[in-house]
């Protein structure tokens, strides 16, 4: 994946939305290299694109628990994105992963608010999928992906009441701020870091929709070692979020959290009842759930 920090100095000298997105053509392997089932399928936007797919049903034997739609961030294509979600279908999550316009095999060239359409396309997709009735739908946004969901839903809130959660992991609160962020790391623009920050387009950031993200919880995933969206990003979308959501603090590099099997399971866990969890809490070492009748003796688990 491409520094998305370097994209937003792009963004900052250009000003151009376009510059947001570093697409890769092509598809260097399919999740059979994984060993992984899995299907191609096609998406048709509004304005006609085609745009391209996995499908990555449950493993056989499993129980379907839910589908997650699974929106990947602003470089490279499908195959460099697998490593999100290659692990859900074992533990009985099903898998839509959409290249975005421009990107892999999709037609077109990304560019906002035109890409809007992508995730629209996806969500309708699933409406019509049979394997997807009457299932839990989880929302997957990894880095940009994420920051364009959040904007999405809440331009769509009638698909804000489709989910079961949104699971955030590593996204920008603000395109201009991450701008700001590379700016003030390199010695050649460190000096106007400011005032070039300003020219990069800020309204749909997702700083400027999370509270409006209303009734569905959230689980944001923010590394303390990211390189190129600061923590600062992910603890600013979770107070601007309204509850329930939980902030969970991971180690290692951008959107590198399900590397690690303890954020796997906590996402797990967490799917087991979403409703259950807010605030900052330390999911891979405290229970979900609150003491019941049952455990009156046990004192409860405070927030971390």
């Amino acid at each position: 994946m491409r520094i998305l920090g370097i994209l937003c100095i792009l963004l900052a000298l250009n000003g151009c939305s376009s510059l947001l997105f570093y697409p890769e053509p092509g598809q260097l392997f399919t999740p059979e290299k994984a060993k992984l089932e899995y299907r191609d399928v096609t998406l048709t936007t509004a304005d006609g694109l085609k745009l391209h797919g996995w499908w990555l049903p449950a493993k056989k034997g499993v129980e379907v628990k839910g589908t997650v739609l699974h929106l990947h961030g602003n470089g490279g294509n499908l195959p460099m994105h697998l490593g999100g979600s290659w692990w859900l279908p074992k533990q009985g999550y099903q898998v839509l992963l959409v290249d975005y316009r421009g990107y892999g095999l999709s037609e077109g060239e990304p560019s906002l608010p035109a890409i809007y359409q992508d995730i629209d396309a996806a969500f309708k997709w699933l409406d019509q999928a049979p394997e997807v009735k009457g299932k839990p739908l989880i929302l997957l946004g990894q880095s940009l992906g994420g920051s364009m969901a959040v904007h999405y839903l809440v331009q769509h809130p009638e698909r804000q009441k489709q989910l079961k959660a949104v699971v955030l992991d590593g996204v920008p609160a603000s395109y201009r701020s991450v701008g700001r962020y590379a700016l003030s790391n390199s010695w050649v623009f460190w000096a106007f870091q400011v005032p070039l920050s300003w020219l990069v387009p800020d309204g749909d950031s997702a700083i400027n929709s999370m509270a409006r993200l209303n009734g569905v919880p959230k689980l944001i995933y923010h590394s303390i070692d990211d390189p190129i969206v600061p923590l600062s990003n992910g603890i600013r979308l979770y107070q601007a979020a309204p509850p329930p959501r939980v902030l969970q603090l991971t180690r290692g590099g951008h959107v590198q959290t399900f590397a690690d099997p303890v954020w796997r399971k906590v996402m797990l866990r967490y799917l087991e009842d979403p409703q259950h969890f807010d605030g900052l809490r330390r999911l891979g070492e405290i229970p979900n759930y609150p003491a019941t009748k049952n455990s009156e003796d046990e004192p409860p688990e405070s927030p971390q």
